[in-house]
């Protein structure tokens, strides 16, 4: 086959593979065994005389369990031929054994997670002081164990695989429990900020089934992560309203059921709506997808705003940051809130797409955004300097380092796409190849800070 032709297929097939990796309901290992087919089908068509496109176009429409997804790329690529040899009518979905199934587990783990956060209160911990902080220590072990085992399920992650996961989770919870901190510990509130990271990448694992080291996987990851937090919120939203009529309504005979909100709804409800907020993700993949790009386009350039005038005031009146640690916290918050927002970005972006103006905009944002970093690094730098060290300061320079890098290097990759000396995926490939730093980081501060400091 001729160079060019050659490279023209490969490009139809990494579309292709693009739209099949983002479509949620296509594990790793089944869109790798899919592509195999796909090549082989269009070699063998090939070898029978068929043109390269016509060999492509006719593969994708043999490709019987994947013709939902054939028919839907055909549609948001609607200028091509092939919408007219792919898009036929409806097949039909999954079996309805297979979909109840899956709501009863999903039904199941949330009911699980429901119920223990409420189990230490048998032992004796009650969800007010002085035990407030034991439940944010422990928070994450509440869920993401359960959660962690419905991804091991719907990927049907081998035994091995999935057992491995188990002593992640015992050795995180003996390190957020044996650890004597005393009530002012600022090595405590570390260990309740940062262990919900670090164990998140246990989770990300699991979804990925096993299939970590590989692009797709972990930008699917990012993609889900992002997902599920919007559809949290707004089943939070629908909670907190929910409540309060509860609360208003049961007011209005007489009865208090404030109790009982505060208890046992409220709680209960946080741990299992991350549960079926992960369901809904995997099961209503279309309806968010579409929110995506939108959100992306929507917020980046207002925070690309924000940036850019805090930059100028701060030059213009020659105020330097607070290096209070709430306010280190948030800006290392907006910091994450514009990584988020790029890589939410690049996981709604056509990766065969020209630059455009919006990357232009997003690498302005980025670039900020590493001007803001700088300058709080040098804050910090300073504040340690005149003051000592602490394990706030050391935590909120290793997080700034990290993010730095990140952010650099983002920068650099994302100015050589635009230029057209790189690819695009090279940006993708970094920015889900670093992810597990942050994890990596937050159980460094999970394990050794506390001992470190003594535990102060």
């Amino acid at each position: 086959m001729e160079p060019g032709k050659r490279n023209t297929l490969e490009q139809q097939i990494k579309q292709w593979r693009v739209y099949l990796h983002r479509h949620q309901s296509i594990y790793q290992t089944d869109a790798e065994e899919l592509e195999s087919h796909l090549r082989d089908q269009v070699e063998a068509l090939i070898d029978s005389g068929l043109a390269d496109d016509e060999a492509f176009l006719v593969a994708v429409k043999r490709m019987g369990n994947v013709d939902s997804l054939s028919r839907e790329f055909a549609r948001e690529h609607s200028e091509r031929l092939w919408k007219q040899l792919v898009v036929a009518t409806d097949t039909g979905a999954a079996s309805r054994g297979a979909l109840q199934a899956d709501i009863t587990i999903v039904i199941l783990l949330a009911a699980a997670a429901a119920l223990a956060i409420k189990v230490p209160e048998l032992f004796g911990y009650n969800m007010d002081d002085p035990y407030v902080l034991f439940y944010a220590r422990n928070i994450s072990f509440f869920v993401l164990p359960l959660l962690t085992g419905y991804f091991v399920w719907k990927r049907r992650l081998n035994g091995v695989t999935g057992l491995w996961l188990v002593p992640v989770f015992i050795a995180a919870a003996v390190f957020a429990n044996v650890y004597p901190f005393p009530p002012e510990s600022h090595t405590q509130v570390l260990t309740v900020l940062h262990l919900p990271i670090a164990l998140w990448l246990v989770v990300g694992i699991a979804y990925t089934g096993g299939h970590w080291s590989a692009d797709g996987g972990r930008m699917n990851f990012v993609r889900f992560t992002g997902e599920l937090f919007i559809y949290y919120v707004l089943m939070a939203l629908g909670g907190g309203i929910l409540t309060a009529f509860t609360v208003m309504m049961f007011s209005a005979i007489g009865l208090d059921v404030a109790w009982f909100a505060a208890e046992w709804l409220l709680p209960s409800g946080a741990m299992g709506a991350v549960i079926v907020g992960a369901w809904l993700v995997e099961a209503k993949q279309s309806v968010i997808e579409n929110m995506a790009p939108v959100l992306t386009r929507l917020f980046t350039p207002l925070f690309t705003m924000v940036l850019l005038a805090f930059l100028i005031t701060m030059i213009w009146t020659g105020s330097g940051i607070d290096v209070e640690r709430e306010v280190l916290i948030g800006f290392d918050m907006l910091l994450v809130v514009v990584l988020c927002l790029l890589l939410y970005s690049i996981s709604a972006r056509d990766p065969l797409a020209k630059p455009g103006a919006f990357d232009v905009l997003q690498l302005l944002l980025v670039i900020s955004a590493l001007i803001v970093d700088v300058v709080a690094l040098g804050a910090i730098a300073a504040r340690i300097s005149e003051f000592g060290f602490t394990p706030n300061r050391i935590a909120a320079l290793g997080v700034n380092i990290i993010l730095l890098i990140n952010l650099a290097w983002s920068a650099w990759l994302y100015s050589r796409f635009i230029r057209g000396r790189g690819s695009f995926a090279s940006l993708e490939h970094w920015q889900t190849i670093y992810l597990p730093v942050y994890s990596v980081w937050a159980g460094i501060v999970v394990i050794v800070f506390p001992p470190l400091f003594s535990y102060a």
